[in-house]
């Protein structure tokens, strides 16, 4: 991946920006709003909201824009695949997945991936289940120890030591992404015995090609009815569900971690989090954090400058 660009909001442009502030270099092309440099890699922003990543070494650093507000430009050349759904595909029996905590330095990454069909949409809905950034975190908890008895589902958690140590080998935050979500569909597959599903949906947070390509020389790739879908929680009740049941275990973890690091964590990767992250490396070492945070996020490199003032 020498040379990949993705084309952004305005908005994700000045977040990325701030993001890179501490590597942002005096000489900026024409046309461009910023060039820097972050692990090995050369990111050059322009105006146009087209971002470039040139280097031998920018997946860490292309997976953190990509599938959020980012759009690779790959993924543009290709039909969308929630235009190839059926029209009838909310009503069918469905594999749904999601995943939660990609964003978060605090906590692990949680993977789940639900059975959900027709004869349980109407208590599903009952429930409350929809959209979890429609709810808050007490409603997702609430719901999600209802539906826990309702559907089969199949839940991974990548605690943050594992996540650690795969991230170092040259596992991006994308392919630590598809690999969970094959194991936890290969999961519910199992469960089912050979009960009928009509489709598999994953939330898309890569282009399939990519997606697959991350799998390249796992043994046993889940290719068959997979379909992906931006904003798929909205375009059937297992992904939705999956969904809840992801968030819900996440906050789980925060709260068995808090409790280790004898202080709240903080959710999300802003600058409340990184005076955590130096409140945390006074009281336990800086070691300690391998086994609360994802290193390699930019707010370690923070943390550190305000734990040593």
């Amino acid at each position: 991946m020498a040379n990949t660009v993705l084309t952004v909001s305005g908005e994700t442009l000045l977040k990325m920006q701030e993001h890179y502030k501490n590597g942002i270099q005096p000489k900026v092309p024409q046309g461009g709003v910023f060039l820097a440099k972050s692990n090995g890699c050369t990111i050059t922003a322009y105006k146009s909201g087209k971002v470039m990543f040139q280097g031998s070494n920018c997946e860490t650093e292309i997976s953190k824009w990509e599938g959020k507000s980012a759009v690779p430009k790959a993924a543009k050349k290709m039909p969308s695949n929630q235009h190839n759904l059926p029209s009838n595909f909310a009503s069918l029996s469905v594999i749904g997945s999601d995943e939660v905590g990609t964003g978060d330095y605090f906590g692990p990454m949680t993977v789940v991936a639900s059975f959900v069909e027709p004869s349980q949409f109407d208590l599903l809905k009952e429930l409350g289940v929809k959209d979890s950034k429609e709810l808050n975190d007490e409603e997702i908890c609430k719901i999600a120890k209802e539906i826990i008895h309702v559907v089969t589902y199949s839940l991974l958690v990548l605690h943050n030591e594992k996540y650690n140590d795969m991230q170092e080998k040259g596992y991006n935050m994308n392919k630590l992404k598809a690999l969970l979500h094959n194991q936890a569909i290969r999961n519910i597959i199992s469960k089912l015995e050979n009960k009928h599903y009509d489709a598999i949906l994953i939330d898309q947070f890569t282009p399939p090609n990519l997606y697959f390509g991350y799998l390249k020389g796992t043994k046993e790739v889940v290719r068959d009815k997979v379909q992906f879908a931006t904003k798929a929680e909205g375009i059937h009740l297992s992904v939705a569900v999956s969904s809840i049941l992801a968030r819900y275990s996440f906050l789980q973890q925060m709260d068995l971690l808090s409790e280790k690091a004898g202080m709240t964590l903080p959710k999300g990767a802003g600058a409340k989090v990184d005076q955590a992250a130096a409140k945390f490396i006074r009281a336990k070492g800086f070691e300690a954090l391998r086994s609360f945070t994802k290193l390699h996020f930019a707010n370690t490199e923070k943390a550190l400058k305000i734990a040593k003032k």
